[in-house]
């Protein structure tokens, strides 16, 4: 019988999707599964993108341009000029199928199989999954809980540099933890990446998510990163339209963004439908950007204020987007996650989580950690809360001191 590619066998399984048969059993029993292991915001999308899609409806939903419709590329190259200062041309944007064919294009545009892109761990989980399918090599650079995983400085990453070294990738806001990296960090990685002859990638879809007094740094910012700066964004988060699967692609490197082209055209186009709506809603108010930021900012601010009744749980600082990776008192996440979907229910209810474990290329990393992604209304937030002290109270498994 033939049997699967290697890199079929060596693709991971999602920490944020693996569990959900036992969520699904969870519910055919009656319980009510709080999802907090999934960023799936339920705030609303600008009135402008279903608005703009009811409006123009074609009759025939025709293929886009590869690179997206030019009416959309226009829209979001003023989007950045106006929001970062960052002037773009029309070859320097690319319309993606969400953030993730972004990060894909990226991979497969700047590195040859073999190639190594260094990473700071925690990292979201899908990167290790898209290197599989690059034939590209994670190195991870750990960060630590203690220190509220802060970026280790440029001169740990040199440690980690080998012949074999062509990117760094960095996720900013962070997920899984939340972290920002600022100014002085990215000025860091911008020497280091000029020394090295490496490209930069950052994933900054979660950019507009920030609780600090400042705005985030784009890459795209940084002077003299013209031929390294590769950025990937999405509006899925942003304007909570995770099923639209839009991204984009932007970098000023004319050589990576036209062998990216040619991988969009075998591709054929990003969704069209979803293309007219996000044409309209990044005319969205700046009222609405401050809103949903400061509605998140309160689900954070309620997250950290009961997770600190509960005993044992370490939580580190949260600066930015809508995750939390926190450090409880239990044997091991994937266990203890499985266990809350098959054995526990407090008042017919149980939470789902995340096992921070699959956010880690180091193996045995996480395992008393999990992500809590705080995309729910405070009510739900309060109630899983209170599912999980009562879970880890009555959790079988071996404590560990936190």
């Amino acid at each position: 019988m033939p049997v699967a590619s290697q890199r079929a066998q060596q693709m991971p399984a999602s920490p944020i999707r693996k569990l959900m048969p036992y969520a699904d059993a969870a519910k055919a029993r009656g319980i009510d599964v709080i999802h907090l292991n999934i960023g799936q915001p339920d705030v609303l999308p600008p009135a402008e993108f279903w608005e703009a899609i009811i409006e123009k409806r074609p009759p025939v939903l025709e293929y886009t341009h590869s690179a997206g419709n030019a009416t959309l590329r226009a829209k979001a190259r003023a989007y950045y000029e106006r929001v970062l200062g960052v002037q773009l041309d029309d070859s320097q944007l690319l319309v993606t199928t969400a953030g993730s064919e972004a990060i894909i294009f990226a991979m497969t545009a700047c590195l040859n199989p073999g190639d190594e892109v260094i990473i700071p761990e925690p990292l979201y989980a899908n990167y290790l999954g898209f290197a599989v399918q690059s034939g590209v090599k994670v190195v991870p650079i750990p960060t630590k809980i203690e220190e509220n995983f802060a970026l280790p400085p440029a001169s740990v990453f040199a440690d980690y540099i080998t012949p074999r070294t062509k990117a760094i990738l960095i996720c900013n806001p962070s997920n899984p933890t939340g972290t920002i990296y600022g100014n002085e960090q990215l000025q860091g990685l911008r020497q280091i990446v000029l020394d090295n002859d490496l490209f930069l990638f950052a994933d900054e879809v979660y950019r507009d998510f920030y609780y600090t007094d400042s705005p985030v740094t784009s890459i795209l910012q940084l002077k003299g990163l013209e031929n390294h700066a590769i950025m990937i964004d999405s509006v899925s988060k942003r304007f909570s339209l995770c099923g639209a699967r839009l991204g984009f692609l932007v970098s000023k490197n004319a050589e990576i963004m036209q062998g990216a082209l040619r991988m969009a055209q075998a591709r054929l186009s990003p969704p069209g439908l979803a293309q007219l709506g996000v044409e309209a809603a990044l005319d969205a108010s700046e009222s609405y950007y401050a809103n949903v930021r400061e509605e998140y900012r309160s689900r954070r601010d309620l997250l950290i204020t009961k997770l600190a009744d509960i005993p044992g749980i370490l939580v580190p600082q949260i600066d930015g987007a809508f995750y939390a990776t926190v450090r409880l008192p239990i044997d091991d996440s994937d266990r203890f996650c499985q266990w809350l979907l098959e054995s526990f229910s407090y008042e017919g209810k149980t939470v789902m989580l995340a096992p921070a474990s699959g956010f880690y290329s180091t193996p045995g990393m996480g395992k008393d950690e999990v992500r809590i992604a705080y995309v729910l209304k405070k009510e739900r937030i309060e109630l899983a809360v209170e599912c999980l002290s009562k879970a880890l109270a009555a959790y079988p498994g071996l404590k560990v001191t936190a």
